[in-house]
């Protein structure tokens, strides 16, 4: 079955008092249009047309690169059912199962895309409408069928009798058709309306004139079709996604402590009896291993983490973290920082594009930039890489087993070799060999007397 999606993203979304496009707007993350698109991807679509207008850059820049997705812009916008047509006649769709999804759907999950798609292959219908049983109805437009299952009409609110009132099922908004069957009939959408737009809401009844099936599929999870269309309600779905992320990880073995309270986005992975402190947020493209202990107050971003690794209050970007590492309390790790297996970074250290050898430690108040860092080697607190001039950045590297003593300044470039040690409060500027002492201080002078001869000057004055 060949399926195509067409995600309609071009809308302005004003409720959202945003200079941005309203499907970039982000959960858990991710940009609501990247969650729409990847489930129609995983759902077998071969072809993803997303239909574009405000801020039509902005939106393709956020799709680039994804194979099997296509974006045409509509550069009227004069309704859904316009900007359909403007996607079936840019991509040429005149056959096979084609499902119209909106792009503000980030619960929309691939099963659903699958089934609904389903719905219209091989002639069972010409068209399908997604629709939802909802708690609360209020607002919607309700869905009326016979008693054979088939689309009678979909009733605004303002419009329903009180019969029709109570019904709950109602219209979330996307369709499934036969391509063929749209492509031939689309061009009957008329804009004879208040608002001078074609609608896609005609088109059952269209399809039901020509003397063609259309069908209701009702989605199992409600929560899967809610539309963001103002920042609260971008909130309230923002929480649904993780309370529905935090279950599915849960199930799998890892313990979160405070589900309300952790936040993980779509694409990360975790391994069983691994264990989630309060306040965490891991987003990106991270994976952490089994056994580990992450928290409280981290947030890791597109970090590679082995197994039984501590991080508490952590803060990763783009780093890599080997097996059996602590981190924190109140670290920093950026950049292509690489921690090796058995490796210590304590508090307020800060790694920025640097490698900390196997069993190597950096104990506390340091900061270690653009630096290789050796096998067994201590660092003491305080101490710095001085890897900026002012134009560039250059590298420091300590060798295997060398012992920094504390508040050593190291200006790059330089080199220190294995089984070195710094005397304390050393300032590095020239290679060191191995097994060398190296140690710079200016001499210590003592002025005794020097605290009562002061108390004595300012009672004078």
């Amino acid at each position: 079955m060949h399926v195509t999606a067409i995600v309609l993203a071009a809308g302005e979304g004003t409720r959202m008092k945003s200079g941005h496009a309203k499907v970039s707007h982000q959960v858990l993350g991710k940009p609501m249009v990247r969650w729409v698109v990847d489930a129609a991807r995983a759902a077998g679509c071969d072809r993803v047309v997303t239909v574009v207008g405000s801020h039509a850059d902005e939106v393709r820049a956020l799709l680039e690169g994804i194979s099997g997705v296509e974006c045409v812009e509509q550069t009227e916008r004069l309704g859904t059912g316009h900007a359909v047509k403007v996607a079936l006649e840019a991509a040429g769709i005149a056959e096979g199962p084609v499902v119209v999804l909106n792009g503000d759907l980030p619960l929309i999950e691939a099963d659903t895309v699958r089934t609904f798609a389903e719905s219209v292959e091989g002639g069972k219908a010409a068209c399908a409408i997604l629709a939802v049983d909802l708690p609360d109805p209020t607002g919607y437009g309700r869905v009326v069928t016979n008693e054979a299952g088939e689309l009678v009409r979909v009733v605004e609110q303002k419009d329903c009798t009180p019969e029709e009132a109570a019904i709950t099922i109602c219209n979330a908004g996307c369709y499934a058709f036969d391509g063929a069957a749209l492509a031939a009939h689309i061009g009957e959408l008329s804009a004879e309306n208040a608002q001078g737009e074609y609608y896609l809401t005609d088109m059952p009844e269209i399809l039901a004139r020509a003397g063609m099936a259309t069908t209701v599929f009702t989605c199992k999870d409600w929560r899967e079709a809610l539309g963001v269309n103002s920042r609260a309600q971008l909130a309230e779905l923002t929480a649904l996604a993780r309370d529905r992320i935090n279950a599915r990880h849960m199930a799998a073995g890892v313990t979160i402590m405070d589900p309300a309270s952790t936040w993980i986005g779509p694409e990360v992975a975790i391994g069983r009896d691994t264990v989630i402190l309060p306040s965490c947020m891991l987003m990106g493209a991270t994976t952490v291993g089994e056994e580990c202990t992450v928290g409280p107050f981290t947030r890791l971003t597109n970090v590679t983490c082995g197994n039984r690794v501590v991080m508490d209050e952590t803060i990763g970007e783009d780093v890599t973290i080997d097996d059996d590492v602590t981190c924190g309390p109140r670290c920093y790790l950026r950049g292509g920082a690489h921690l090796m297996q058995g490796s210590k970074v304590g508090t307020h250290v800060e790694i920025k594009k640097s490698t900390v050898g196997r069993g190597s430690k950096v104990p506390h108040l340091s900061y270690m930039g653009d630096a290789t860092i050796g096998e067994g080697v201590n660092i003491g607190g305080g101490s710095i890489t001085c890897n900026y001039n002012g134009r560039e950045k250059n590298k420091t590297v300590i060798g295997d087993r060398t012992f920094i003593g504390s508040d050593t300044m190291m200006v790059a470039p330089v080199t220190i070799g294995s089984d070195v040690v710094t005397g304390a409060s050393s300032c590095i500027t020239r290679d060191v060999p191995d097994g060398a002492l190296a140690i710079e201080r200016s001499q210590q002078a003592i002025i005794e007397g020097y605290t009562a001869r002061k108390h004595a000057q300012n009672t004078k004055e």
